[in-house]
């Protein structure tokens, strides 16, 4: 297969892969980028990325800043491959929602045995839920071949 751009079907399961995680790119308050990787998933039914971070953390005062950031999700592999979304930030401190989307988040990447247990230990006070809202996908396949 050759490089190709991927439709939404395909980076929706390119993203959801395993626990292949993002790395996000947000802006410092002097202006420099800083980047970060997180555990998210994509919420299939608004298209938006969704994921936690501290209030306190540089990812955390940069998206209550300037909401606007990047993330990468990629293939370090042959064939390569690679989804890039822009977005926009909504954030949360709901703790029903920090409690809903921490266990989503924590199953992906924990497990289903472990999910409950994270969801808990991460839905606390100091916690922000972002839901990304999803502007512009860039996204190719098969890069290498």
């Amino acid at each position: 297969m050759d490089m190709h751009k991927m439709d939404r079907a395909e980076w929706l399961e390119f993203v959801h892969h395993g626990t292949r995680t993002g790395k996000l790119a947000t802006v410092r308050a002097d202006g420099s980028p800083h980047v970060a990787p997180i555990w998210f998933v994509v919420d299939e039914d608004s298209d938006r990325v969704v994921f936690m971070t501290g209030a306190d953390t540089v990812k955390g005062k940069a998206l209550r800043r300037e909401p606007r950031f990047a993330l990468c999700v990629d293939l370090e592999r042959e064939p390569y491959a690679y989804v890039q979304f822009q977005a926009v930030a909504e954030i949360s401190e709901d703790p029903d929602d920090l409690l809903r989307w921490s266990t989503v988040i924590a199953r992906r990447y924990m497990g289903e045995e472990r999910a409950e247990e994270y969801g808990r230990r991460n839905a606390v006070p100091g916690e922000l839920l972002v839901f990304g809202r999803i502007t512009k996908v860039i996204a190719l396949a098969a890069i290498s071949d």
